[in-house]
């Protein structure tokens, strides 16, 4: 007798992957394809669906709507909000129609993103391919990301532009001779070097912030 599965889904869930992890829930409508991987302890919401070949990390939570496709890399404990959506493929074209043929031959098409440990996306953003979001970044809703997000950076608008930098909690950051100390937890901070109610202004590039001991 095959042992219970280590993971719970909705009997409404279509899970085809084995490779799930321990106390992982998948809820109703939710769909896993083969070979996609998802960690231990994660929670994917309803009607999401995550694509073979999809990589997610331990103690991510995946909210209703969102899509996980071919080539993402989730890294633990990052946030995808409602209905936001990666994507894959720069140039698309449909794989049935014959001048598209040659291109989908191989897998070079595919163009890798990976969200870092921590990070969040706000609800209905979305990720233009071939991005690195940084650890602890945080993407507001409908935002949509087209270039690299450095760590700690919050990202809004359309295209996303740094629009300031948060702490590993959520708060807001403000940096004082490139020092930060956040008001929640404590953490303490170097970046910036300039004096900001930690605004990176809509036209700056954002600058890498770290945590310090």
């Amino acid at each position: 007798m095959a042992a219970a599965p280590k993971h719970f889904q909705h009997p409404n869930a279509l899970v085809e992957s084995t490779r799930i992890g321990a106390g992982t829930r998948i809820w109703a409508f939710a769909h896993v394809m083969h070979d996609a991987v998802i960690g231990k302890d994660c929670n994917v919401g309803d009607h999401a669906f995550i694509e073979a070949g999809a990589k997610i990390g331990k103690g991510v939570t995946i909210k209703n709507g969102v899509m996980v496709w071919e080539g993402v890399t989730v890294e633990d404990f990052a946030f995808l909000g409602p209905n936001c959506v990666f994507t894959n493929d720069l140039r698309p074209r449909s794989p049935r129609f014959p001048g598209g043929k040659i291109r989908y031959q191989t897998k070079a098409w595919v163009s890798k993103t990976r969200v870092g440990t921590g990070a969040s996306i706000g609800a209905n953003a979305t990720i233009v391919c071939g991005v690195t979001i940084g650890k602890f970044a945080m993407i507001g809703a409908g935002a949509v990301v087209t270039n690299d997000v450095p760590p700690h950076t919050l990202m809004l608008g359309v295209p996303a532009r740094a629009a300031g930098y948060v702490c590993e909690c959520g708060e807001a950051l403000v940096f004082a001779n490139g020092k930060a100390k956040c008001g929640q937890c404590e953490a303490k901070y170097v970046g910036p070097s300039f004096s900001s109610a930690g605004k990176a202004g809509p036209k700056s590039r954002p600058t890498s912030v770290r945590r310090i001991k």
